[in-house]
């Protein structure tokens, strides 16, 4: 439940009075779907204009929308296991049938909370940027340089910096033409923030990809984009926080082709074959 599992992760930083109704929230989710906003400022000793703000910090225009999205995440069929985390001396199969559920989660969790409206901007300002700018340490340049390999099949003209100051160099170089797209999970990693923040002061569209609920990355971008929040204890191995961001640019991809289908497609044979000629190997 993405709604669920934003508020308890954030549920200690919020201040005292946000926190009551955080912990209503989460006690008495069936119940919350059901009541005004009136009620839920009785119940939880709060006021509707608290209320109001709570909704806003976790996405939602106001308390109906907040509802409805908590109403969706209740009556969605949980995964079949839950998240399982490493563990020590687990035989190879076991391992295996963990990976499957954990992967085959966060996808379904990230698909369920894509905001389809978001994806069709930031598909529309790929497709018209002159230059797009890939920002992302550690797993999360490793999914940015993936996204950056399909890019230049198609012919976008793309750079992807895995040094932190080559990024901030490059930001500063972007126009109201171009668009920078920052991916971390956290939506936290310093690097990465300051990287799409320059490129934002540079006049481009920025786009975040992060993990579902506030977090500083999401509030500078123009587009924000989210993928599951479920990874915890597997966090040590960014797995399928990885799958997850590797879908929602996938998806993207192809959005992205099949809208300029007469265009992209060409360039993607063309690179194909341009590659198979010059190694005598099909193109990875």
């Amino acid at each position: 439940m993405n709604l669920l599992n934003a508020i308890r992760e954030k549920e200690a930083a919020l201040n005292p009075k946000e926190r009551a109704i955080a912990s209503f929230v989460l006690t008495h989710p069936q119940e919350t779907v059901q009541m005004t906003i009136t009620e839920l400022a009785e119940r939880s000793g709060g006021s509707t204009a608290t209320i109001s703000r709570f909704c806003r910090l976790f996405l939602a225009g106001g308390f109906s929308e907040f509802k409805l999205r908590l109403s969706t995440d209740l009556v969605q069929a949980p995964p079949p296991q839950s998240y399982q985390d490493i563990v020590a001396g687990n035989s190879l199969d076991r391992i295996a049938s963990a990976m499957e559920a954990n992967l085959l989660s966060s996808i379904t969790d990230t698909t369920r909370s894509l905001d389809m409206r978001e994806m069709q901007r930031a598909v529309e300002a790929l497709n018209q940027a002159r230059q797009i700018d890939l920002y992302g340490v550690a797993t999360s340049g490793v999914v940015a340089q993936d996204f950056y390999q399909k890019l230049i099949r198609i012919g976008k003209r793309a750079v992807m910096f895995a040094d932190s100051h080559m990024q901030l160099t490059s930001a500063s170089a972007l126009t109201n033409e171009d668009v920078a797209i920052a991916i971390s999970y956290s939506g936290e990693t310093p690097e990465t923030v300051k990287a799409l923040r320059s490129a934002a002061e540079s006049g481009a569209t920025v786009i975040s990809l992060t993990k579902f609920g506030p977090n500083t990355l999401a509030s500078l971008a123009a587009i924000r984009l989210y993928t599951s929040n479920r990874e915890a204890g597997l966090r040590r191995g960014d797995m399928a926080s990885r799958i997850a961001q590797l879908h929602v640019l996938d998806i993207l991809f192809t959005a992205m082709i099949s809208s300029n289908f007469d265009e992209y497609v060409p360039r993607l044979e063309k690179s194909f074959q341009v590659v198979k000629t010059y190694t005598g190997k099909e193109e990875r």
